[in-house]
Formats: structure tokens, C-alpha cells, sequence
């Protein structure tokens, strides 16, 4: 939810709209003199409240990994298939 609040009284109450932004996602706009000079917002979504929808979203935003990452899965892929095989059975008993 959006809610748009004075100076004073985000300054009167700032404990419980830290509350109400990190638990329930809400947003406040701070007027002073009825103009717009601030808005109080999650640095993410609250938890609970992605969607599976969303995904593809977060994803696209992922870092992208540079032509390295895929020479360090190859060199592991190589050093994987060198080692050697885990004996079967019990190897303690």
C-alpha cells in the first residue's frame, strides 16, 4: 500500500513506519508544506509476496557472467572426471 504522510509525523513515528515498510511492503510518501520531498520504500519485496510471475523478471536481472565462468566450468568439468571413483560399499566397515 501507498500512503502519503507530513514531516512531523514520519518524524513522531518513524519506528512504526520502519515496521510497517519492512513487514508489509508499504511505501510512504513525506510531504512538507503539501510538497513531495521524500518516499520511504523496501529495498526489496517482503518476503511472502513475490510471485512464481515474477520470476523470469528477477532472473533477467541476475548479474550476467562473463566468458570466464564458462572456461571455470569447463576446468571443473575437466577435474571432476579426473578424479577417481568412489568405491562402492561401505568404506568404513
Amino acid at each position: 500500500m501507498r500512503y502519503t504522510i507530513n514531516a512531523t509525523t514520519a518524524v513522531r513515528t518513524f519506528s512504526e513506519l520502519l515496521n510497517e515498510i519492512k513487514y508489509k511492503g508499504t511505501v510512504y510518501t513525506i510531504e512538507r508544506s503539501g510538497k513531495p520531498i521524500a518516499e520511504l520504500s523496501p529495498v526489496s519485496s517482503p518476503a511472502g509476496k513475490r510471485t512464481l510471475s515474477e520470476l523470469p523478471g528477477i532472473l533477467e536481472a541476475l548479474p550476467k557472467l562473463g566468458d570466464d565462468a564458462r572456461t571455470f566450468a569447463g576446468d571443473i568439468e575437466r577435474i571432476r572426471k579426473k578424479q577417481p571413483q568412489v568405491p562402492k560399499g561401505d568404506a568404513w566397515g
